[in-house]
């Protein structure tokens, strides 16, 4: 069991960075405004973006090089685009995380200092982590928190079914109403993540290898499915939290950071009983799950554009990791001080992009991983092809719908 556990790491890695955003807010407001009407969007999403993001590990580990060289290899335009959206997301995702997590520091450790130094502060830490630990205490630290956020999330979805007395329709929604359809999307966007996390991930499989030569294309799909199914299945857990707590509630989240926290703690608090014990644990696991995330997503896009960079210029320069990391923290804390008010805006507008952005990194990844440059013995199989084709029609449908119902 114990060397098991030892073989995983990017999987989890992955997981923590995507059970945050996509799952402490958005499948709990999906719950709290929908009841459980949007079940079909979390589950049909997970399963048309699984091939995608799980040709990251594929391919890395199989050719022992990141999806960003497969790109290169593919046309330097590809790069190029994929450079042009993460500069320009980059800033705006990191923030949206952020802003949670500090949100989530006030409320448990007290208000006597402001968001804004919280996040100062919550960056500060993170860097050092990274900085001074780099990618195996990264590897390490994340098995730790996704153990101890699956057993508290499970709990709390128990108790809340236990002590729910009112019944729960399984009616799912379809959005019809143009607020409604944008937070449809922005849901689908972060769920289970961004599709460019794929490309993360192959770089966190090429830094394991390093490590663990016996990391195989076996082991990498292994260790990514578990990292996966965990992400759904917490994804269903805070969808119920809120369809439970809140729904026809008459209370809804607001998007003050500080405030919307607050709320979360106290729902959370609600399922379990007012029990200090209980506000203690899940408040402690509510900001662990924020705290992977602008944890793992701060080392991701410097460590992905620092390759992006080298790639495209063939050649390293000033422009490295640490040049990246740099920027992101001190963009990411401009960005807070002057838009801490708007974190339901931050929040929308990163998702909707990652959404919107998803079809480019759908196509390129399954073209890569098809292609000439993947040994033929790990190219898709005629389902993860259909598949494939599946989700790429269904990500560039609702695109569409999308923008034509704005």
């Amino acid at each position: 069991m114990i060397s098991k556990l030892k073989n995983l790491g990017p999987g989890l890695l992955f997981a923590g960075a995507a059970i945050g955003v996509s799952h402490l807010v958005q499948s709990t407001r999906a719950g709290a405004d929908f009841g459980l009407g949007l079940l079909w969007a979390l589950l049909l999403i997970n399963l048309f973006k699984y091939p995608f993001f799980q040709f990251g590990p594929r391919y890395a580990s199989a050719t022992g090089e990141s999806l960003l060289d497969g790109y290169k290899k593919l046309g330097k335009g590809v790069l190029v685009i994929y450079y042009i959206i993460t500069f320009a997301t980059m800033f705006t995702i990191q923030t949206a995380v952020t802003i949670v997590t500090a949100g989530l520091a006030s409320s448990l450790f007290g208000d006597f200092i402001s968001i804004e130094l919280w996040t100062v502060i919550i960056i500060i830490i993170c860097l050092t982590l990274l900085i001074v630990g780099k990618y195996k205490l990264l590897d390490n630290l994340m098995k730790v928190i996704i153990i101890v956020l699956t057993i508290t999330t499970v709990l709390a979805v128990s108790l809340a079914v236990i002590n729910n007395t009112e019944p729960v329709s399984f009616n799912q929604i379809l959005p019809d109403n143009s607020v409604e359809i944008a937070f449809l999307i922005a849901f689908m966007g972060w769920m289970p993540a961004p599709l460019d996390i794929s490309v993360i991930n192959s770089l966190w499989v090429v830094e394991k290898k390093k490590n663990l030569k016996a990391f195989n294309p076996k082991t990498a799909i292994f260790d990514f499915n578990v990292g996966y199914i965990s992400t759904i299945v917490l994804g269903i857990g805070f969808l119920l939290l809120g369809a439970l707590v809140m729904f026809n509630s008459g209370e809804s989240f607001s998007n003050s950071a500080g405030k919307f926290s607050s709320q979360l703690i106290n729902m959370y608090k609600t399922s379990l009983g007012n029990w200090s014990w209980a506000y203690i644990i899940i408040g402690i696991a509510a900001f662990t799950t924020m705290f992977s995330t602008t944890l793992t997503t701060l080392d991701a896009t410097p460590r992905a554009m620092a390759k992006t960079t080298k790639l495209l210029f063939n050649k390293a320069s000033k422009f490295n990791y640490t040049f990246w990391i740099g920027l992101l923290s001190i963009g990411t804390i401009g960005i807070f001080i002057f838009l801490a008010s708007e974190m339901g805006l931050l929040i929308k507008i990163a998702t909707i992009l990652s959404f919107l952005t998803a079809p480019f990194f759908a196509i390129v990844n399954y073209i890569l991983v098809s292609s000439k440059h993947t040994p033929k013995a790990w190219q898709p199989s005629k389902l993860m092809h259909i598949l494939s084709w599946l989700g790429i029609t269904f990500l560039i449908g609702f695109s569409v719908w999308f923008l034509t119902t704005l």
